[in-house]
């Protein structure tokens, strides 16, 4: 993997780069679309590329589970699997372990649990962890972390940083595919010495880029940017930074503005089965009655395929009616409204307008709800 830097904010940490992958390079900052079974969930990998997504988020957990990581290898790993010819990035499941299994017992090989689906029992260690993304195939793979619950007190965060670190160097140890990349995992809690700590150590280890971990899990937003903002400059800058899981539009444009290159989140897909939709205004709620007879597009100044084609009155209907088709037309406006919010960061760094971007960004959000 190759990642290099073509453009940098002369006001904020912001930054335009490249990654090269085995399946192509796109450009950061970018948003990820989560494709949590081998599918982002309405939408077909064709629509995906029509909205201009680049790279795709694959669950480590998920995917083990059901259909099983050794299935998907048989059929020619996951890109071949799901029909996705560009990258692909897999997350360790470390996360699902802490938000989904029934029961875990975390011990120093890695964590035993139950699966939500049946209640069955596994185990998944860094080498496991490793192992099974390297079945899978994505270009960019995650080392196994403990990510430790929210809120949580500061003995118990120093030991998840430890156990962290300890699986880190187990992971790189680890076989992996041609040209798969490996990210190590930042914890720390909203303690900012520790996230230092795991920085360091991290760094020290020499992965092919980083992430910040264990967010988004309850704190405030303001919490939350003051631990991105500490622990960013303990990472080096000519490695790409990940933000796990963040993805409301305002914490996206803050965390580029620290310096983020990658995010992922389900909020555009789940957001759009539950009938919320993001516009240049703000966010809509289609349900709404206000829209039973509203002509207009969800956002008038959106080119997507959903906007050209279908009013706000018409989704509305869909939605009340429970049709399947409302999951697809709504999935694609909001995939491609977080598509056109990175291609309009990188754009104002890139003309060194992060600041009036931001000026902007806030001015014209509106409560439509």
């Amino acid at each position: 993997m190759n990642f290099k830097i073509t453009h940098n904010c002369k006001t904020t940490r912001a930054r335009v780069g490249e990654l090269d992958t085995p399946h192509g390079t796109f450009e950061t900052p970018v948003f990820m679309p989560v494709g949590t079974q081998g599918t982002v969930k309405a939408v077909s990998p064709e629509e995906l590329k029509d909205v201009g997504v680049r790279i795709i988020l694959g669950n480590t957990y998920h995917l083990y589970l059901r259909p099983g990581h050794e299935i998907v290898k048989k059929m020619g790993g996951l890109h071949q699997f799901m029909n996705w010819d560009r990258p692909i990035l897999t997350d360790s499941g470390g996360f699902q372990v802490y938000s989904l299994a029934k029961l875990r017992a975390i011990s120093e090989d890695g964590v035993t649990f139950q699966s939500h689906i049946d209640g069955s029992r596994h185990f998944i260690g860094p080498k496991e962890a490793i192992r099974i993304q390297h079945a899978l195939g994505g270009d960019i793979i995650m080392a196994f972390d403990e990510c430790a619950p929210f809120p949580a007190d500061r003995d118990y965060i120093r030991k998840a940083v430890q156990l962290t670190s300890r699986w880190a160097e187990q992971c790189l140890e680890q076989d992996r595919g041609d040209g798969q990349a490996l990210f190590g995992i930042v914890q720390g809690g909203v303690y900012s010495d520790l996230r230092e700590q795991s920085a360091r150590e991290l760094v020290r280890m020499g992965f092919d880029g980083y992430a910040l971990g264990g967010l988004s899990v309850g704190e405030d937003s303001e919490t939350r940017d003051r631990v991105i903002r500490d622990t960013l400059p303990f990472l080096p800058e000519d490695k790409p930074v990940y933000l796990m899981g963040v993805g409301r539009p305002e914490d996206i444009v803050e965390a580029v503005a620290h310096g983020v290159d990658m995010f992922d989140c389900v909020m555009p897909t789940r957001n759009a089965r539950n009938g919320t939709l993001f516009t240049q205004k703000g966010r809509l709620v289609i349900k709404n009655a206000r829209y039973a007879d509203d002509d207009r597009p969800i956002d008038e100044e959106c080119q997507c395929y959903t906007c050209s084609h279908y009013s706000r009155a018409y989704l509305r209907h869909l939605y009340i009616a429970n049709e399947l088709l409302v999951y697809r037309l709504n999935s694609i406006h909001n995939i491609h409204y977080y598509t056109h919010l990175m291609d309009t960061i990188r754009e104002a760094i890139i003309n060194n307008g992060m600041d009036k971007f931001r000026e902007n960004f806030y001015k014209r959000r509106e409560d439509l709800e």
